[in-house]
């Protein structure tokens, strides 16, 4: 069984290889499309499928799978093992199926309910409903994908699921540069990229499956008790693992009542924020799942409890200068990265506007993706569904007030606060549980992390000097400099850790 850091490092590092892509492929986007009403169109037909996505596959699904996956595992033998997933996988299919054929045919009114302010402009409106029909099957095929790399994970063979969306990413790119002058629609490129991407996705996770054996061999079987007890346990994680993404669907339902660019400013902000929200966060929730499910079958509650404090410290650690960070490097990160003929120095400073909003919220975002583990490995539902409807329900009132006065850096503030009230809550509720049972130094760690990142921010904050500034220059400029103050940061910030005391045996996990 691999050890938690080594996991870390293995799933961290495919993920960081990702994200690099991703970067690579908003920064074509972005040169080549700009934001304007066709680049909102495509954002929406490919928000909703992987809304979709994040909800039932990587959200809800995997939360309720792993575990009971787990379980047959440990418990029953590979055969019943086999019997399972073969049952799921069918079932599974079954129903994907079935919504991915009424979301086709139902693209124009799904493109109004998640985009109401598409009903203003008929054509935008008709080029995102056909983009959807193109985009919404990518919800099948990487649903499924998810399931394999479900197994993957159970199996401790964290890299390959890590590595799987890169492939989403390359395809997008080829799409964006090869297909796109050679259609009358180039926008539309995007979205056959991401109906390609799914297929390939989905073919590259079946051979490392072939290696455990556990190919599925589907066949629909609802009655199987294993099945629904899934079935069961993913309606209530559905609001509790996946609040965050409700939010940001909501930031662009709103969004899309507001000034022309409003939903591409709110994506390129929420794509930098998902640098660090995937690498660590996301990484370290893929991690601990299976592990913490391991210990509750094992009846050990000690090193559960550890696990989830491993996991807050490296959260705390690497989480709180990544907010720092794109803090105060807002509008450097938007001007290196997108600034172009297509992408302007509006369009610049708007984005960055809304990424300080959310980094303002990262800390919180990461907690629910580490905390919400330690509910669902334990198969307890009802608390994180508690919290997620009340933290979903102010964030949405915020939205609605904020909106007004801030635009679309209104709906990135309302999104920030109710993340931050899920996190609370789901770690306050651990702690009273006493399945949370922070080991001793915590005040120490917490005071040493927060004022080395007081030093970086003021440094980082003082240094950079304007987002006017930074438009001015040329791109090489702008490269060379956003790289000198993100090592900077990173040095004066490591310095002030290693000069405050901490050190590595601070950060060891549990055997």
């Amino acid at each position: 069984m691999a050890s938690l850091p080594a996991s870390l490092a293995k799933v961290g590092g495919n993920t960081l290889l990702s994200r690099i892509l991703g970067f690579a492929r908003d920064l074509v986007v972005a040169r080549l499309f700009g934001a304007d009403a066709g680049t909102d169109a495509f954002f929406v037909a490919f928000k909703i499928p992987n809304f979709m996505r994040r909800l039932f596959a990587e959200g809800a699904f995997s939360m309720a799978f792993v575990p009971i996956l787990n379980e047959h595992r440990e418990q029953r033998g590979f055969l019943a093992l086999k019997g399972f997933i073969d049952d799921i996988a069918g079932t599974l299919g079954a129903a994907l199926l079935l919504i991915t054929a009424l979301g086709v045919l139902g693209a124009p009114v799904l493109v109004l309910i998640f985009a109401p302010g598409f009903a203003n402009d008929a054509s935008q409106w008709e080029l995102a409903t056909a983009m959807l029909r193109l985009t919404f099957p990518y919800l099948l095929f990487i649903s499924l994908t998810a399931f394999a790399g479900g197994i993957l994970n159970t199996y401790d063979r964290f890299g390959v699921p890590a590595f799987t969306p890169a492939l989403l990413n390359l395809s997008l790119i080829g799409g964006a540069i090869w297909l796109a002058p050679h259609l009358e629609r180039p926008i539309m490129a995007l979205a056959w990229g991401v109906l390609l991407a799914g297929l390939i996705q989905l073919a590259f996770q079946l051979p490392f499956l072939a290696q455990l054996n556990l190919v599925p061999r589907p066949r629909f079987n609802d009655r199987n008790p294993d099945i629904r007890r899934v079935i069961r346990r993913m309606g209530p994680a559905l609001f509790g693992v996946s609040v965050a993404q409700i939010s940001l669907l909501m930031d662009t339902l709103l969004a899309s009542f507001l000034t022309t660019g409003s939903i591409s400013w709110l994506y390129y902000s929420d794509r930098l924020m998902e640098f660090p929200l995937g690498i660590l966060a996301a990484t370290l929730g893929t991690v601990i799942l299976p592990r913490l499910s391991r210990r509750h079958i094992a009846n050990d509650p000690e090193s559960f409890s550890q696990t989830l404090d491993w996991a807050l410290r490296w959260l705390l650690l690497l989480g709180v200068p990544s907010a720092i960070g794109l803090l105060t490097l807002a509008g450097p990160l938007m001007a290196t990265l997108f600034h172009s003929n297509e992408f302007g120095a509006d369009d610049v400073t708007m984005a960055s506007h809304s990424l300080m909003a959310y980094s303002l919220g990262l800390i919180g975002f990461m907690g629910i993706k580490v905390l919400t583990p330690g509910y669902y490995a334990r198969q307890e539902m009802r608390t994180p569904v508690r919290i997620a409807v009340i933290a979903l329900l102010v964030g949405i009132g915020c939205n609605l007030v904020l909106m007004i006065p801030l635009g679309h850096s209104g709906l990135a503030l309302g999104t920030t606060i109710a993340a931050t009230i899920n996190a609370g809550l789901l770690l306050r509720g651990l702690l009273k549980q006493g399945i949370l049972i922070p080991r001793p130094g915590w005040t120490s760690f917490l005071a040493r992390v927060l004022a080395a990142n007081l030093a970086m921010g003021i440094l980082v904050s003082l240094g950079t000097g304007s987002t006017a500034d930074w438009i001015a220059m040329t791109a090489r400029a702008r490269a060379w400099h956003l790289l000198m103050w993100i090592a900077i940061g990173a040095s004066v910030y490591l310095g002030a850790l290693l000069a405050l005391g901490l050190r590595p045996k601070e950060l060891r996990a549990s055997s």
